[in-house]
């Protein structure tokens, strides 16, 4: 029997790709043979860790497809052709409404994303949701099949590398920084966070804000976040575009705050990277945000600017507090440790495989 992953596009980096790849150890440890198979396949990956789909071969009625769902693909529409039992991890697709006015390609992609949810909603056995959210988005879209929860699964070692040295030299000068990871993308809403950091300012004019991402394919809103800033007139606004790994190891490293605005998250890998460089998080209320803090950091109901810049300056400024936040920020990232993410997946995979 094999076990195979299909994927629409695979790269180092992103929380989906790094999800598949973590999984394909954990099912061959668990003794099936095993593959990732992908429509496209990121430059430094080999042929020895995913193959192109049209490579899969002799498919029985025994074997299992895994399929990441996370965009819009021809693929969900021909994921029916393949005579095997199959399960869906579904990874949320953004709105695309959010979209609409910035970026048709992306309104177009993620329209069509949402046509392939509703596609699939009978054509798979079995679901793993990364987050509540996720679930009640597939209960949404009318999906009777079992379902159940498994967190994205996180490489935490490889945060312990060599963060970039002359990022820390550089940002490492007595002022607050405040950053958020993540891409340049309407839903991200980093002219809220922008807002926020305007009324910051004036409590605090020795501080910055660093938004780490890349804004490739959604330029439109960059050049509109730009111009919002210009026309506040605010200084000390960095953006850094794509950056390389050691680099984003180097900004967590130097922030005081993670300010997450975002009004549409599936999991939000970002919010469990800054947990576990011990950074306090303040997070507005949205999507999954509330399942992946899971009570810790500090939730946001609203997302009121100047209340927002008067919590920063509690945060930085009230060291019990701040040592309460992070504590029970470590408390939750237990909840994401290898062993305890991968333990789930095998047995969540044993139950489906074994027709419990």
């Amino acid at each position: 029997m094999r076990v195979i992953q299909l994927i629409p596009t695979i790269s180092f980096g992103d929380a989906v790709s790094n999800d598949a790849l973590a999984l394909k150890k954990i099912i061959a440890g668990m003794g099936y043979e095993t593959g990732i198979y992908a429509e496209i396949i990121g430059k430094n990956l080999s042929d020895n860790t995913v193959k192109k789909i049209e490579n899969i071969k002799n498919l029985n009625k025994n074997d299992v497809i895994i399929y990441h769902m996370s965009t819009g693909t021809e693929l969900n529409f021909s994921l029916d052709k393949y005579k095997c039992r199959k399960i869906m991890i579904y990874h949320n697709i953004t709105p695309p409404d959010f979209f609409r006015p910035y970026s048709h390609e992306a309104y177009a992609l993620t329209n069509y994303g949402y046509e392939g949810l509703d596609f699939l909603h009978d054509r798979v056995e079995y679901c793993l949701a990364d987050s509540e959210y996720n679930k009640s988005e597939l209960l949404k879209h009318g999906y009777k099949c079992p379902i159940d929860v498994r967190p994205v699964l996180i490489p935490f070692d490889d945060y312990r590398q060599s963060p970039d040295s002359e990022i820390i030299r550089k940002y490492s000068d007595g002022r607050i920084n405040i950053i958020f990871v993540g891409r340049i993308a309407p839903n991200k809403k980093q002219e809220n966070i922008i807002k926020s950091f305007y009324f910051y300012k004036k409590i605090n004019p020795e501080s910055r804000l660093i938004l780490v991402g890349s804004y490739s394919g959604m330029e439109n809103y960059y050049e509109r976040l730009v111009n919002y800033v210009n026309v506040l007139g605010i200084n000390d606004v960095i953006f850094t575009g794509h950056v390389k790994f050691n680099e984003i190891l180097a900004y967590y490293r130097i922030a005081d705050v993670f300010l997450c605005m975002s009004e549409h998250e599936g999991f939000c890998v970002p919010l469990t990277e800054a947990m576990f460089f011990n950074i306090p998080i303040i997070a507005f209320n949205a999507g999954a945000v509330a399942d992946t803090l899971g009570g810790s950091g500090i939730l946001l109901s609203g997302n009121d600017p100047v209340f927002v810049s008067e919590m920063i300056e509690y945060t930085v400024k009230n060291s019990d507090f701040r040592k309460h936040i992070i504590s029970g920020q470590k408390k939750r990232l237990a909840d994401f440790s290898y062993k305890k993410t991968s333990s789930l997946f095998s047995s969540q995979l044993k139950k489906f495989i074994d027709g419990r």
